[in-house]
């Protein structure tokens, strides 16, 4: 389950992000989709399904990798992977990432606009006495 920076999330959400970065040894698989979400305990905020993978150094970004991954410029990819990472090394080797936006996570009512069970088993109830 990939998690995202809620700022990374949310371009996801827009479309503005189809590829991420990372340097963990844990692999996503081609062809399989994955709940995302910003923290580890958060339910999921959307699904999306892994089309591409592959390995390369930091240094072989194209300007094209640096749009799908959110950004306008490499300098503002650069600064946010020293965020994320806290150092930047054009040398590391990463995977990279290609994915698609399958699901959203839908709004729910509110519980105050909900039919409280309660409610809902009184009604059937009252229907059934009143027949």
């Amino acid at each position: 389950m990939p998690i995202f920076k809620p700022k990374h999330l949310n371009l996801i959400l827009q479309g503005k992000k189809t590829q991420t970065r990372r340097i963990s040894r844990y692999r996503l698989k081609i062809g399989k989709a994955y709940a995302v979400r910003s923290k580890m305990l958060e339910p999921a905020q959307a699904r999306i399904v892994i089309t591409r993978a592959w390995r390369q150094q930091l240094r072989d970004l194209t300007p094209e990798d640096v749009r799908k991954e959110g950004f306008n410029s490499f300098t503002e990819f650069r600064q946010a992977w020293r965020e994320i990472y806290g150092g930047w090394n054009p040398d590391q080797i990463v995977t990279a990432y290609e994915f698609r936006l399958l699901t959203r996570k839908q709004k729910h009512r509110s519980r105050r606009n909900r039919p409280s069970r309660l409610g809902v088993q009184a009604t059937f109830l009252n229907t059934l006495t009143n027949t």
